[in-house]
């Protein structure tokens, strides 16, 4: 790229506000000319950014609970290779890689917020089986509703809607290739921070040198506190989430962290109180002890989660009406360019051309028919009836949650998939014990309904995103979309087989794994399917405290997810939140001040990426039976007192970082 061309590159000055009456978006790259985008190089790189980024979410994800977008250092990353081979004219190429690439994040969310509860559940039912074929077709299935089900909204979200959103992920990976195609050295400052990151987690993950998580039961008044008064604190010290923290920011990592502290300071302190001397097992038969002689977890894992679990469900329907006029006006505008004549291409600008009604249409109505086979021949025993009430739930459900996750996205830049999801599981449950579907069949085919529904709507959450940048930048929507398929397809298979090769390395029910969503769902579906009474009025305290947020303002989805997430991985959250606000709001200049705020994304993106990868890396060699973890240093309080002290030299190492020019 000549010095001219880069100086072309620019986003144009309307791209992030609303548009006047008669005023025209014209993206950076311009729809009357041809530019690189799909090809040998894209599409080699869009996959194995694909492969390494399903593998490093699926372990975070599995391990603390949270799945980062992997929009940003793909990006990153992308722009790195293009500018180190001088490519010429490398945007279209890298929203490409990134396309293909961000499948990653979408299809992880969906497998390991639901399929784990399969391994969960075999703990307490031996019979039950989750094979690679099963997480690998329910995810890829999954990934191909989601897209098909959003390129009819695709118009209204980035054209008819341009401004009104802010679409925070979109707004930063654009940035990023802009500045990249600029000749912009941005890949540098992630591969440094993904190598601190990285070797820091795994120091900590193989080795064992300092305790992965700070308490304050390391000292006699922490513990007495803690047993007698239900009062604990705790903070995962890794590099990763705290990464992940940044980029959330102190906003939504406070509320979050405000649903932990109401169910671990409030809710579980006045449960010991109220029923201290009481066995509480309405809804667990195996609980035999009084909820005054439980810890602190004990409760929250039996009680104060399910109040999180209400309040997510609550919270995914909240999203549903308010989203309901999205919904009618997608449709119309679908149906209306169904029934009128088939555009020519040709005769369209380039980026407006989407995958044709017809291709859409064919394709949704193929992929639910094999998805019925799917749910008929291998899941529910050769059983029609349930197979035709299962795919009906699926397909409703999802097409209704579309654009939920989509809008969320376009809003806050997060997607409350597992909400919905939960709320499609109770639901799913209830109707299939009805038409006579229960136990451990029962409990099996809810969770592979659950995992495609959450795969489907996490990806039309994801591709929402990629769209945006597509038309910001002036890509082609319909080589998007046609190739999002293959992200889909890669991404599906890399996180089948990472999820087996961490259930054989930790086991999901040996508590060394988090998959907090997933045992979420196990909790909800257990119960339901077995005839044993679900703990309703716990859901409905947490669906109670839902509504009171959104009257109040407060977003009710960070909240509730806060409220059953552990609260040494949320306390973290609040710590990079805060770092956030510190590196953003030191200089009185605000030019400087936002220069430090990129910069310390792309640490964080570093952090978090470079953790994960070392995550796999220790579970692989976990799984080889490499193990020099002295347990005994770990259950030394000093241990923690160093991860302390690890922790504080990384914050500072970060701060530095994100003010160094």
């Amino acid at each position: 790229m000549t010095e001219k061309e880069k100086e072309a590159v620019r986003l144009p000055e309307n791209a992030f506000r609303e548009l006047k009456d008669g005023e025209e978006y014209r993206p950076v790259m311009n729809p009357q000319r041809q530019y690189p985008e799909v090809n040998a190089w894209s599409v080699t790189w869009g996959i194995l950014m694909a492969i390494v980024f399903s593998a490093a979410a699926a372990y975070l994800g599995l391990r603390v609970g949270q799945v980062f977008e992997a929009a940003i250092p793909i990006a990153i990353i992308a722009v790195g290779v293009s500018t180190a081979a001088k490519r010429h004219n490398p945007l279209g190429e890298n929203v490409i890689i990134q396309s293909i690439g961000a499948c990653s994040g979408a299809v992880v969310a969906g497998a390991i917020f639901t399929l784990p509860a399969i391994y969960i559940l075999q703990a307490k039912y031996p019979e039950m089986s989750a094979s690679f074929i099963k997480v690998f077709i329910s995810s890829l299935l999954g990934g191909i509703i989601g897209i098909l089900f959003l390129i009819p909204f695709r118009k209204y979200f980035v054209s008819d809607m341009h401004g009104k959103y802010p679409f925070p992920e979109a707004t930063a990976t654009t940035q990023v290739l802009v500045s990249g195609a600029k000749g912009g050295n941005q890949a540098k400052p992630l591969l440094f921070a993904g190598l601190v990151g990285g070797l820091y987690d795994f120091i900590v993950a193989t080795f064992g040198l300092w305790n992965e998580n700070f308490t304050t039961r390391i000292v006699g008044f922490g513990e007495t506190i803690a047993e007698k008064a239900k009062l604990v604190f705790k903070v995962n010290t890794g590099a990763a989430v705290f990464g992940l923290g940044y980029i959330v920011g102190l906003k939504y990592s406070l509320i979050i962290c405000l649903g932990s502290f109401a169910v671990w300071w409030l809710i579980i302190p006045l449960m010991s109180v109220i029923f201290h001397d009481q066995v509480l097992n309405a809804w667990n038969p195996a609980i035999t002890e009084t909820v005054g002689s439980m810890s602190p977890e004990t409760i929250f894992r039996e009680y104060g989660k399910s109040i999180g679990i209400g309040g997510i469900a609550m919270a995914g329907l909240i999203g549903i009406i308010k989203s309901w006029d999205i919904i009618k006006g997608a449709v119309t505008l679908a149906a209306r360019e169904m029934k009128g004549k088939s555009t020519d291409d040709s005769k369209q600008l380039r980026t407006q051309r989407d995958l044709s009604f017809k291709i859409i249409a064919i394709g949704s109505a193929v992929t639910l028919l094999v998805t019925f086979v799917f749910f008929w021949l291998g899941i529910m025993d050769g059983n029609i009836k349930f197979a035709v009430v299962g795919i009906l739930l699926v397909a409703v459900i999802a097409f209704l949650f579309t654009t939920v996750a989509a809008n969320a996205i376009a809003i806050v830049g997060s997607n409350p998939v597992s909400g919905m999801t939960l709320m499609t599981l109770i639901l799913a449950s209830v109707v299939m014990v009805a038409v006579g579907l229960k136990g451990v069949s029962g409990m099996v085919a809810a969770l592979i309904m659950g995992g495609v529904v959450c795969t489907a709507l996490s990806m039309s959450g994801c591709f929402i995103t990629d769209l945006k940048i597509g038309y910001w930048l002036g890509t082609t929507p319909k080589k998007q979309e046609s190739w999002k398929f293959l992200g889909t397809l890669v991404s599906a298979a890399t996180v089948g087989g990472v999820m087996i090769l961490l259930n054989n390395t930790y086991g999901f029910s040996s508590g060394q794994l988090a998959a907090p969503q997933a045992n979420a769902m196990a909790a909800v579906i257990d119960p339901l399917m077995n005839g044993i009474e679900a703990p309703w009025i716990l859901y409905i305290i947490g669906a109670i405290i839902a509504v009171v947020l959104t009257l109040m303002k407060v977003p009710a989805i960070a909240f509730a997810l806060g409220m059953f997430i552990p609260i040494e991985l949320n306390t973290p959250l609040l710590v990079g939140g805060i770092v956030s606000w510190y590196v953003t709001s030191r200089s009185k200049n605000k030019e400087t001040n936002s220069k430090r705020g990129e910069k310390g994304t792309l640490i964080a993106s570093g952090f978090i990426a470079g953790g994960a990868l070392m995550g796999v890396l220790s579970a692989l060699l976990r799984y080889l039976e490499f193990n020099p973890i002295n347990e005994q240093w770990l259950a030394n309080p000093l241990s923690e007192v160093s991860s302390l002290i690890a922790y504080a030299l990384l914050i500072t190492y970060f701060i530095k970082a994100s003010k160094a020019k």
